[in-house]
C-alpha cells in the first residue's frame, strides 16, 4: 500500500468495492472523512424526494444523460 494520501470520492454503497479495486486488504487501516451536508445544500432533502418518487440511481443517471444530450446542441 502506498504511503501517500489520496482522495477518493464515491458513494457509501461503493466505498468497499473501490478500496478492493485499489488493492487494499480488508485488514488495511484507512481514514475516512465525511463532508457535512452543508457543503452541498439541499442534498439530503433532494435525495429523500428522489427515493419517495421511486427513482433509482440508474434512473437519475439516465435522466442526467438525456438532459445532457438535449442540451448539447444548444452549447455549440
Amino acid at each position: 500500500m502506498s504511503s501517500r494520501s489520496e482522495v477518493i470520492e464515491t458513494t457509501v454503497g461503493e466505498f468497499a468495492a473501490e478500496l478492493v479495486r485499489r488493492g487494499l486488504d480488508p485488514d488495511d487501516r484507512v481514514t475516512i472523512t465525511i463532508e457535512p451536508d452543508e457543503l452541498i445544500p439541499g442534498r439530503r432533502e433532494a435525495r429523500a424526494r428522489v427515493v419517495a418518487a421511486g427513482l433509482t440511481d440508474e434512473d437519475i443517471d439516465r435522466l442526467i444523460n438525456e438532459a445532457r444530450t438535449e442540451a448539447q446542441p444548444l452549447l455549440g
